[in-house]
């Protein structure tokens, strides 16, 4: 394994993850929505990145789905859509781990919000609207509301 770093802007996408007591008292907030109620501190974020694997050169992404806690960290972090299948599922969610939120002024209750954040790899040669479509693949239905 190798630590890669992730730019706040490399990582064109998505974001959120909690506790299953407080589960009950969140909302599922859609990603570009998640602004609205936590804000990501920081600009760049450490991630566990494999040598070799399966599909790990390829141009992909990795939906990862997570709850936003009262504290701004992540919990329940998973990796619940990841195209092409392949290994990167586990960077993709040693990244979002590393995540820290700050309550937004909306948000000043520290509402607890469930979203995901889509993780693209290997996207940086390609064009904007290829780069569009592989992320497009990895959108999650449920958290559109």
């Amino acid at each position: 394994m190798k630590r890669f770093s992730f730019g706040a802007l490399s990582a064109l996408a998505l974001a959120v993850g909690l506790s299953a007591p407080a589960l009950a008292q969140t909302t599922t907030v859609a990603p570009d929505k998640v602004a609205n109620y936590w804000e990501l501190t920081g600009s760049s974020w450490d991630a566990m990145v494999p040598n070799f694997g399966q599909n790990i050169d390829k141009p992909g992404c990795v939906a990862v789905t997570y709850t936003i806690g009262a504290d701004g960290v992540p919990r329940n972090v998973r990796a619940a859509k990841v195209v092409p299948k392949g290994d990167l599922g586990k960077v993709a969610v040693s990244l979002v781990k590393n995540f820290r939120y700050q309550a937004s002024d909306s948000n000043s209750a520290g509402v607890p919000v469930h979203t995901y954040y889509v993780v693209p790899f290997n996207v940086k040669t390609l064009s904007k609207p290829q780069r569009e479509k592989v992320v497009a693949q990895c959108h999650l239905p449920g958290f559109d509301g």
